[in-house]
């Protein structure tokens, strides 16, 4: 487990492995990477970030994810896997699990309430952005990315 203080100030708990859950996980996270560049979107008040979002009733957690990237970016995604979750001890404590996958279709992108729009960055250009969401800048994205990298 990788145990870090995010920007609030709250403890978070990061783990590589699929359960047993301290806090069943209701939000997700997708890591998708194409042609050595990452998929971003633009929170109107967040920044930038990876897209997510929450589980919906009768709804997979995969599922949730699959339907968060499309509905954020206008991108299909397959060869979903999970990776990994990480628990935020806030007063009511909640649990993001976290996908890779790869990119089955770009389709246009449709702008709507949720996103103003998608990057595709490189982990350099990422980490340059100045509009980084806080959850972007924290040791545990950091740690993810690099985790992603060890399991290629």
């Amino acid at each position: 487990m990788f145990t870090f203080i995010d920007e609030n100030g709250l403890q978070v708990d990061l783990r590589f492995d699929e359960g047993p859950f301290e806090v069943e996980p209701k939000h997700v996270l997708a890591l998708v990477q194409h042609d050595g560049k990452w998929l971003c979107t633009i929170h109107s008040s967040r920044g930038v970030e990876f897209p997510g979002g929450k589980q919906e009733e009768d709804e997979s957690l995969m599922q949730a994810a699959i339907r968060e990237v499309y509905e954020e970016t206008n991108v299909i995604v397959e060869d979903i896997k999970w990776f990994a979750y990480y628990v935020v001890h806030d007063k009511i404590p909640f649990c993001k699990a976290v996908f890779t996958a790869k990119v089955k279709e770009i389709e246009t992108f449709v702008g709507d309430y949720e996103t103003d729009g998608i990057l595709w960055l490189t982990e350099e250009e990422l980490w340059q952005r100045p509009n980084l969401s806080f959850y972007m800048r924290d040791a545990g994205m950091k740690k993810m990315l690099q985790e992603v990298k060890n399991h290629e």
